[in-house]
């Protein structure tokens, strides 16, 4: 069973949100909290699989309050995803750093917003598409200093399995372009996730770019 926290102001949002996921059979909502404060202290108390929480909220913003979270071991099973109503590039760039697995917006489609839950509970990057194209545009426009010290300990097929994952392949798409298993390719992940001190998928692709490993040129993107 996927146990989830609602973190909003809105209780019209949050009663819509339950509503759809109270009628699935293998999720359920075991809280739900009107401001950011509360949202940390029932993520401690009810240590949900997945916490749905806005960005923009009283006391603590969802920023904050995805940041006291990645920041607790004791909550280290805790995967956020934030909602937002735009997708704005600083809150995208500010709660992934933060430690969010990813970002839907509030307008997603029920037959999107459901699988979107199951990706975020087994610990997968989970991004709105026009997220992800924001998150590309900034890093053309904007391409970071290389960091080859994040890159230090990996090796190379681990360099190219997280490489593609910055690309927004799955594990299956890894594993056939690389011509392994997704077994194997999962494993890379791992191993890049644990070497390059990244909480989760989402982490990892953002420090794909930060570092110098993925690095924009026009559109299309070139590992190093």
């Amino acid at each position: 069973m996927i146990r989830v926290l609602l973190v909003d102001d809105q209780p019209l949002i949050r009663s819509g949100f339950r509503a759809l996921l109270d009628a699935e059979d293998d999720i359920t909502v075991v809280a739900e909290a009107a401001d950011g404060r509360e949202g940390v202290a029932l993520a401690r108390e009810h240590l949900p699989d997945v916490a749905l929480i806005d960005v923009q909220m009283p006391i603590l913003d969802g920023i904050e309050v995805t940041r006291r979270i990645a920041a607790d071991p004791a909550l280290a099973a805790v995967h956020v995803v934030i909602l937002t109503n735009y997708g704005l590039d600083e809150y995208v760039f500010n709660a992934l750093r933060a430690g969010a697995a990813g970002f839907l917006v509030k307008d997603i489609l029920p037959e999107d917003f459901l699988p979107a839950i199951r990706v975020a509970a087994r610990g997968d990057a989970l991004l709105a598409p026009s997220i992800t194209r924001k998150l590309i545009d900034r890093y053309v426009t904007q391409p970071p200093p290389s960091n080859n010290a994040a890159l230090a300990h990996l090796t190379t097929r681990e360099r190219e399995a997280v490489a593609l994952a910055a690309h927004g392949l799955s594990n299956d798409e890894i594993a056939e372009r690389m011509g392994i298993s997704p077994v194997t390719a999962k494993t890379h992940i791992n191993r890049a996730m644990t070497k390059m001190h990244a909480r989760d998928r989402a982490q990892l692709v953002v420090l794909a770019y930060e570092s110098g490993l993925v690095i924009p040129r026009n559109t299309r993107n070139t590992i190093k």
